[in-house]
């Protein structure tokens, strides 16, 4: 129904940048977010930026002023990108689709990307 397809990922020294990148293909025209999520081993995954269809954005606390979400229409891609990145940046990225039901409360389709890896260095 919709895949995505992740980018961008590598090895950077604490204090860096990266730039992700997530091409969405198949039936896009009811997703109503897309959302950056990320899990370091043994840990639970955690979401990290969202941008909704409309444009507006959300991070967490943990990346807040450090990270950029945004998307470009013309080729269906959702970015991240990631400054004066931190040890604890450290996990596999993952790109997420989902469509919400009429109050936005609830996600009725949710689809998943393969993951990126993203280390940074101390």
């Amino acid at each position: 129904q919709v895949q995505l397809v992740e980018s961008g990922g590598g090895l950077v020294q604490a204090g860096g940048s990266l730039r992700l990148s997530c091409a969405a293909s198949g039936n896009i025209f009811s997703l109503n977010a897309m959302v950056w999520y990320r899990q370091a081993p043994g840990k639970q995954r955690e979401w990290v930026a969202r941008i909704t269809s409309g444009g507006s954005t959300n991070y967490a606390d943990s990346v807040k002023g450090r990270f950029t979400i945004s998307r470009d229409n013309t080729k269906n891609t959702v970015y991240l990108e990631m400054t004066s990145l931190k040890p604890e940046d450290t996990a596999v990225y993952y790109c997420n689709a989902r469509k919400y039901d009429g109050s936005y409360s609830t996600t009725i389709q949710n689809y998943w990307g393969q993951g990126t890896q993203v280390t940074v260095s101390s």
